[in-house]
Parts: C-alpha cells; structure tokens; sequence
C-alpha cells in the first residue's frame, strides 16, 4: 500500500509458515492462487485495534492480505550465493565468455533478426545455429590441440636427434 509500511517490514516465519506483520503480529497462510503465490492473511479482530491499521489496511473488515510467491524461497538462495566471493568470480567472468556468445551470435552468425515467425520456428533455428557455433568452438579446440602436439612433437624430435642444439 502506497504510504503504508515498507515491504520488508512484514517478514516471513518459516519454521511456523506465517508472516509477521510491523506489529509482530502474525497473518497465518490462507490459499495458493493461480498465479502461484501463497496468501497469507491476518486476524480481524487483532488488526481492528491496531495502532497502526491506517498504515497496513482500509479495508472495512480490517484484514491484511500479503501474498508471497512459490519460488520466494528459491530466489532468496539465489540472491544469498549471488554475494559470495566465488560467485562473484564467476560473473566477473560472464561477460567474457557468456556475453561473447550472444555478441558473436548477433554479429558473425546473422543472429540480430529473424526470418522466421513464431515460436517453434524462431527456436528451431536458433537452436541450430548455436549448434554451428559449438561445432565450429570444437573444432579450434581440436585443432589447437593437434597443432600444439605438432609443435612438441616436433620439438622433441629435434631435441632428441642433438640435445645441444635445441
């Protein structure tokens, strides 16, 4: 509610399934709705004499109704690991190698627009042509590597053939 309490204010209990409300009163849980989000509702009877039912509700039967989605719990580990150091490694990380993928799609591989229309189409073709795009990143893998086993190859024979010179 626009000038009323700050949503995290109301904090969610999990070990009783609850959300406590600014006054630490708790809005036990009701119903999931289609949308996927749990609703949890308080007591009127408690609310009617809160002081401060001006800043949560205005509803007539004084109730508050907070509703909290499935997946809270999953985003909130998310955000938890997001700060670690080794994650935040990781995303120093992204956006010389996750980024580049998508620039390089969109640059060298036509990948800025579409010819086709809808869904299946579109995803089709972009699933094939990330697929060229790997094919095309294992094969300078291997190529690399077999060029490399030449260069030692060739090194080694040199080098065993007269130590001194290599």
């Amino acid at each position: 509610m626009k000038g009323g309490h700050e949503w995290w204010k109301y904090v969610y209990d999990e070990f009783y399934d609850c959300v406590i409300c600014p006054e630490y009163q708790p809005l036990k849980y009701s119903t999931t709705n289609r949308d996927g989000y749990r609703e949890y509702k308080s007591d009127p009877k408690k609310c009617a004499n809160c002081p401060t039912r001006e800043l949560c509700t205005h509803s007539k039967d004084c109730g508050k109704t907070v509703q909290r989605h499935i997946w809270k719990d999953y985003e909130e580990l998310a955000d938890d690991a997001r700060y670690t150091p080794a994650c935040q490694e990781l995303y120093r990380k992204r956006k010389e190698t996750i980024e580049r993928v998508f620039a390089d799609a969109k640059e060298k591989h036509a990948m800025r627009y579409t010819q086709y229309r809808g869904l299946t189409q579109v995803t089709n073709w972009v699933k094939l042509k990330f697929a060229a795009m790997n094919l095309k990143k294992l094969a300078t893998w291997r190529w690399n590597d077999q060029h490399h086993l030449l260069i030692f190859h060739t090194f080694f024979c040199e080098y065993a053939k007269n130590p001194v010179a290599a």
